[in-house]
């Protein structure tokens, strides 16, 4: 009998907990197209679960409530340096900035405002949404750029995405961080102007990567496979264009918004994401080494040597 029941344990579908922040994130629409996933309840079963941030899914990858983490490049370092999880591990791409003809998140000002170069910023007052963020890090990156150091030069605010178009019109900040959908608000656009944009200072970046940890990876290898199967199959589903007005349905349910304020989604005016989920590592190695000359962690390192990108080459191919 205890044989049997090993057996039986053994034979239940891998649970795949992934955590996602945005809309943007692949996991936030994964279940709304589980009709395309054929493996799914039989090697594995996929629960999507909310974060308010990144950073928080590193102490859920820590006490093993996650398995897959949507992490940002300034936070996967935080990661692996600061944190000592040396073993998590890059298996797939989520977004990339900056990629020509696609979005970039951009940095506003005041249209009617005295406010028209970056070296006009000194002794101003700069919003983020949080210190360390991938924002944070390209606004910093572009003052560095102009020789304005943060502190030194310039204040610096934290606040909410969804208040930045406050904190610009009452002037509680000269610059504001503006991402999807903020920066298609009619509104904005009446009172702010594009002062540069993250691929202005940082060129593509490889903005939010799928992520676990390598225990994990090895011991599930053939249900992961199957999973990025799946995965792949919905993505190519998503950005295939004549899907659209589905797509656009499928993010007013799940964020209980009007459909028609969705029109950018998956579109190039949106973040670009690879129909194959190949992370650009080159991308990813330039901005961990910026984290670490801006001084958020204390060293740099390989990021081939924290990265298995077998499973999504695998999973494309059977898909070919």
């Amino acid at each position: 009998m205890l044989v049997l029941g090993v057996g039986l344990a053994e034979a239940e579908p891998l649970k795949i907990r992934a955590g996602w922040v945005v809309l943007s994130d692949w996991s936030a629409v994964w279940m709304e197209k589980k009709d395309l996933a054929v493996h799914y309840g039989q090697s594995y079963v996929f629960d999507p679960i909310h974060y308010a941030g990144t950073p928080v899914m590193i102490t859920a990858l820590a006490n093993n409530e996650l398995e897959i983490a949507s992490l940002a490049y300034s936070t996967l370092p935080i990661a692996i340096v600061n944190a000592g999880m040396d073993d998590i591990t890059v298996i797939a791409d989520d977004l990339q900035d900056g990629v020509d003809g696609y979005h970039s998140d951009e940095f506003d000002v005041l249209a009617d405002g005295p406010i028209h170069k970056v070296e006009e910023l000194k002794g101003k007052i700069l919003a983020t949404n949080a210190a360390g963020s991938a924002v944070d890090v390209a606004m910093k990156a572009m003052l560095r750029q102009r020789g304005l150091m943060d502190k030194r030069d310039y204040t610096v605010i934290e606040a909410p995405f969804p208040t930045m178009k406050a904190m610009l019109a009452q002037k509680k900040a000269d610059l504001v961080p503006l991402v999807p959908p903020f920066n298609f608000d009619l509104g904005l656009k009446k009172i702010a102007r594009r002062l540069f944009a993250a691929r202005d200072a940082l060129g593509v970046s490889q903005l939010v990567i799928w992520c676990a940890r390598k225990p994990f990876i090895d011991r599930h290898r053939a249900a992961l496979v199957d999973f990025f199967e799946d995965t792949l199959r919905m993505v190519h589903w998503y950005l295939d264009t004549k899907n659209h007005d589905v797509a656009q349905q499928i993010a007013a349910r799940i964020t209980k918004q009007p459909a028609d304020q969705f029109g950018w989604l998956y579109t190039q005016d949106d973040y670009y994401r690879d129909p194959n989920m190949m992370p650009n590592l080159e991308a990813l190695q330039k901005n961990i080494d910026l984290t670490h000359e801006l001084g958020f962690v204390r060293t740099s390192f390989d990021v081939r040597a924290h990265a298995d990108l077998s499973l999504i080459e695998e999973a494309a191919k059977r898909l070919k």
